[in-house]
């Protein structure tokens, strides 16, 4: 699952034969003329809404409490579908085969939000069909069980027959809808989110990433529409009698309006990879020639109709990354196709159902004709994360949640370092990963309410927290440090041995460590063990001795060291030490590990050295100050030895050490100083990043804010003089970008120069309906400022772009910009469309929008604070809640946010989101003790280089 960070959003995954003497059992016969096609007859239905008895399920054999019992295993699903878009419903029919493990009376399995028809259940043991008694429902763990008079001998195989019904509501989450507007008119589609626990709300399963099955999936439909699941479709035909005489005796009321969609028989997976949709689609297609089988995979991407001319790229990208993960993993792509579904209203950025990823418009769509870079590298990062997924989570899957970085963590490594490294080298995704995945990672890792990369998350509520930060960036952080220690080509080596060794299978930690041990000759396991089962990352701290440097390690947090037992972690640091010898050449040291406390290591201390060369290592290094002047001398020669990535783990860490009270942050200012005449585009994107982050800290001292504000303009105004406003397609991505990203540090700082020119192109293009004077790549920052700085006119243009948006990212950059308005009644509409208009995935940016303005700043917590219970129900069932939360509050700076915050939350039910609450008040924290330790510091440093310019 590729997730939208909250960095990118503040950036302005056949036959059924079903026995007739189940269905009669069953009674699953809908009532033709009822009004709902869930009136069924001479069957009893029981809801796992809370409307039936509820009681609780006790078992002998569970794992724990929160994992299903253990009695029978599941090894095919039968599933039959109805989805019926004119009412919003569904129903249908699951049969499991299972293998009977122990004698049992009692089937449990996880099931939610669904209408249940009485079980039926045969084994080969009995050799008769036994009816349930009255299920029952476990609200609270999401199960269902089912009692049957006889047991069901161990050593036997046996299948249950269920039927089922839910409604397509617009959750998100499970089997839902989504929608869109065709003259005028709103339509619908539905399709699938099962990650994690969700599948169990589409139809009653084993829902759990260790009981794999093989999926047999028939849908019924109306005839006019299109059917899609994870494997191709065996037959595609209306409703017959003669040839769906099975499925008439389940849906009573089928005739020719509806059609059979049948699917081939799955692979052994995992129950969150399921996949299916239904709706009016169209699609793109093209195809990829794989290396290893000499197979050609038949590839495509479905969208509605006034979408679909915006999928080419991604499909593009799909095609291009496919066979190379072939290559390199040495595992042949299992599935016979891979295609790719655009929806309007997606929960997450994108999913890796296996065989038919799914994703939102912003995450796979772009208009051929004027893309900007930014989402051009988005659709490339979204594609081949996902595609990664189809080794690395769907081949091989982790056996519980405690290991989701398995999947996420080699995902965002693999597609969006390595394999995106390959085939799109242009945008150098090696370097932006500092800044993207290891600089966010150490910001989230260095709070005491962060947490370990392996994590236990024993019920629902926790699995769905640990989607974040750490189990993204911060797992590929340690996998990538990894992969630099023992070399790539062994690294990878080590990857591919460890999926051969675990087809189809599930997995854990040491079953990766133990395939890269083997490529390598290293003790993997005794290295790594620490970086994934211990919460936090060291510093490194640096100090001359006389025949070289001592250095220490202690746990960093973002107010300091930790102390006693919050720092008593040793971790395997590869130091990786850039010297220079006697004619000058760098030479880094790779073998230099510090796995105790403290240690020394020679080298000459004249000359320049730095740690972590590459800044592959996940943690901060602390240099004295004499050494840190010496660095700064040497960065900003034109010929530094330090490369780009080098000098973006210096602004980095320098930042971050100041922060936390290490360093003043006058030395951090005066190495961006330094590097005024830096070229590097990915250099300036972190100095861009970390002046931001200054100013939003101090976004309420006026002095520092206008002399931080100077000194942003005197480093990017230069670039904006010589790059200009427009973009040739000769330009190459680090200049486009480069140009982007100071018009919008100068825009930030109030250069009114660059905020009358963006003002005066947003002017013609409302005078002539021109928009070819925007700028695909400037329409965040010319909305923006249009909208800071224009009136009521300027404010409803960009409100009609929003209400019909050419593409997903002029939508997204129109809704974070109307939340810019310094006007109280512009102010409350936007707030009224956030609430009432806005689509359920779009509301965040409305958030962030508000919480970037220094107006509504604060006030957007009120805002939050007085529709709680109304957002609360509308996102409890997503992970939207958590990001909610961190969005809002996560910018404020007083005791008394801190006072009100805490207050707040005091009696609200946080389950679903305790993590990021707890990382926001840190957050908080944090900002307050460095107003406190650093505002006298950074005052000076700045008038200081104001008189000197």
């Amino acid at each position: 699952m590729f997730f939208l960070s909250p960095t990118l959003l503040n950036v302005s995954a056949k036959h059924l034969s079903v026995r007739t003497v189940a269905c009669v059992a069953l009674g699953f016969r809908p009532n033709k003329l009822s009004s709902s096609p869930h009136d069924l007859r001479n069957t009893r239905i029981f809801s796992s809404t809370g409307t039936a008895t509820m009681s609780t399920i006790t078992s002998e054999t569970p794992a724990s409490k929160f994992r299903l019992p253990t009695n029978v295993k599941p090894t095919h699903y039968d599933l039959t579908v109805r989805t019926d878009l004119d009412k919003l419903t569904f129903d249908g029919s699951v049969t499991v085969s299972l293998d009977v493990k122990e004698e049992t009376k009692t089937i449990v399995m996880n099931s939610s939000k669904l209408k249940l028809g009485q079980a039926t259940v045969h084994s080969t043991g009995s050799q008769s069909d036994q009816l349930s008694s009255e299920p029952s429902f476990d609200e609270k763990e999401k199960r269902v069980s089912f009692s049957f008079p006889t047991v069901l001998p161990a050593g036997t195989q046996a299948k249950i027959t269920i039927g089922f019904s839910g409604e397509l509501t617009g959750s998100m989450t499970g089997y839902y809808r989504s929608s869109f507007e065709e003259e005028g008119q709103t339509k619908y589609y539905s399709l699938t989110q099962f990650e994690a626990t969700d599948a169990r709300t589409a139809f009653p399963c084993w829902d759990e990433p260790a009981l794999k099955a093989k999926y047999t999936i028939t849908m019924v439909s109306k005839s006019d529409t299109v059917n899609i699941s994870n494997m191709p479709i065996t037959s595609d035909k209306v409703f017959s009698p003669s040839d769906h005489a099975d499925l008439q005796t389940l849906f009573v009321d089928l005739n020719e309006e509806w059609k059979i969609t049948k699917f081939e028989t799955t692979p052994l997976m995992s129950s969150y990879l399921v996949a299916f949709a239904n709706g009016p689609f169209e699609y793109l297609e093209s195809s990829a020639k794989m290396p290893l089988s000499g197979r050609t995979i038949p590839l495509r991407i479905y969208a509605t109709k006034d979408l679909i001319h915006q999928a080419q790229f991604a499909l593009d990208v799909k095609a291009k990354v496919l066979p190379l993960y072939e290559q390199v993993f040495e595992v042949e792509y299992p599935l016979p196709k891979l295609d790719t579904l655009v929806a309007n209203d997606f929960d997450a950025g994108a999913m890796e159902n296996w065989g038919l990823i799914t994703g939102r418009t912003s995450a796979l769509l772009l208009d051929p004709k004027k893309a900007d870079l930014a989402a051009k590298k988005r659709v490339v990062v979204v594609q081949s994360h996902e595609v990664a997924h189809m080794w690395f989570g769907n081949i091989t899957t982790m056996e519980w949640w405690d290991y989701l970085y398995l999947n996420e963590g080699f995902a965002t490594l693999m597609g969006e370092v390595i394999i995106e490294g390959t085939a799109f080298p242009e945008f150098k995704p090696n370097s932006e990963f500092i800044t993207v995945h290891l600089n966010r990672a150490l910001a989230l890792d260095s709070k005491l309410s962060s947490h370990p990369i392996e994590v236990a998350c024993p019920n629902a509520e926790s699995i769905g927290q640990i989607f974040d930060g750490l189990s993204y960036s911060k797992a590929a952080s340690v996998l990538r440090m990894l992969s630099a220690y023992v070399g790539e080509d062994k690294f990878l080596k080590g990857v591919s041995l460890y999926l051969k060794a675990h087809l189809y299978a599930n997995s854990v930690t040491n079953d990766l460590w133990v395939g890269i041990s083997k490529s390598t000759g290293t003790d993997v396991i005794n290295f790594m063990d620490n970086w994934v089962k211990k919460i936090g990352f060291p510093v490194v701290t640096v100090t001359e001795t006389s025949g070289g440097i001592k250095v220490r390690q202690d746990r960093f947090l973002e107010t300091g060291l930790a102390e006693g037992k919050d720092n008593e972690t040793i971790w395997n640091i590869p130091l990786s030490i850039l010297t220079f010898d006697a004619s000058g050449k760098t030479i880094i040291d790779k073998t230099a590990v510090l796995d105790s406390r403290e240690s020394t290591f020679a080298l000459d201390t004249s000359k320049p050295y730095k740690l972590n060369a590459g800044t592959n290592g996940v943690y901060r290094v602390l240099y004295e100050d004499a050494h840190l002047s010496k660095i700064a001398a040497e960065v900003a020669k034109p010929d530094s030895a330090f490369t780009v990535e080098d000098r973006m783990g210096l602004v980095n860490d320098a930042l971050a050490l100041s922060k936390a009270a290490l360093m003043k942050l006058s030395n951090a200012l005066t190495l961006i100083d330094a590097l005024r005449y830096e070229q590097e585009y990915l250099v300036w994107d972190g100095i861009s990043a970390n002046l931001s982050s200054l100013a939003a800290i101090w976004w309420e001292d006026e002095n520092i804010r206008n002399l931080l504000n100077a000194f942003r303009i005197s480093l990017f105004s230069p670039f904006v003089q010589k790059l200009g406003y427009e973009y040739p397609a000769s330009d190459s991505p680090d200049i486009s970008q480069l140009r982007t990203c100071a018009i919008g540090q100068c825009l930030a700082a109030k250069d009114q120069s660059v905020i009358n020119e963006l003002k005066g192109r947003f002017a013609q293009y409302m005078k002539t309906g021109d928009d070819s004077v925007i700028p695909a790549d400037l329409q965040g920052a010319i909305y923006r400022a249009a909208v800071t700085y224009g009136g009521q006119d300027e404010y409803n243009a960009v409100k009609a772009i929003y209400d019909k948006a050419p593409t997903p990212t002029s939508r997204i950059s129109a809704m974070t910009a109307m939340c810019q308005s310094k006007d109280p009644a512009r102010i409350e509409e936007t707030y009224e469309i956030a609430l009432k208009r806005a689509r359920d995935q779009d509301v965040v940016y409305f958030l962030s929008g508000f919480a970037s303005n220094d107006i509504t700043k604060r006030q957007v917590t009120h805002f939050f604070q007085d529709h709680y219970e109304e957002l609360y129900k509308r996102f409890e069932s997503t992970f939207m809640m958590r990001y909610l939360v961190e969005t809002t509050y996560g910018g404020l700076s007083t005791q008394k946010d801190l006072d009100e915050m805490n207050a707040f939350f005091k009696d609200k039910d946080t389950s679903k989101y305790h993590m990021g609450l707890a990382q926001s008040l840190d957050s908080i924290r944090a900002r307050i003790a460095y107003i406190e330790h650093s505002s006298s510091d950074v005052r000076h440093w700045l008038e200081a280089w104001k008189q000197g310019n």
